[in-house]
């Protein structure tokens, strides 16, 4: 399978963004999630769903403001993001895991990522 994300850009304070990452190829995807890395930082997790089922889960940081979905007939993965804030910049990746799991080590297919800059 293989993974496109799309949809960063720069945006103000308070401001929204939609990110979203398609998928092709052979599919076999049970989750998907996005993760994303600041400057300097190391990648962390955004949200993941269950392709089948699902099931979301959010890092504390985003829950309220950060919504991921599934459109599994395009095969595509969605990331809206609302009130964002300026430490939410980063390049955000897509990424595929055959388990349950919010751990980066789960997560064995990559997007390239998309960069999301918030500007305060």
């Amino acid at each position: 399978v293989q993974l496109q994300a799309s949809g960063g850009g720069l945006v103000q304070a308070g401001g929204s963004l939609r990110l979203s990452c398609a998928a092709s190829g052979p599919f076999s995807i049970y989750a998907m999630g996005w993760f994303r890395q600041a400057p300097g930082k190391e990648r962390e997790f955004v949200a993941t769903t269950w392709w089948r089922g699902g099931w979301t889960q959010y890092a504390d940081s985003v829950k309220g403001r950060f919504t991921i979905s599934r459109d599994n007939a395009k095969k595509m993965v969605s990331l809206q993001m609302n009130s964002l804030k300026p430490e939410d910049t980063g390049v955000y990746y897509c990424a595929e895991s055959s388990i349950w799991s919010t751990r980066e080590a789960n997560y064995k297919n990559w997007g390239q990522g998309t960069l999301v800059t918030v500007s305060s």
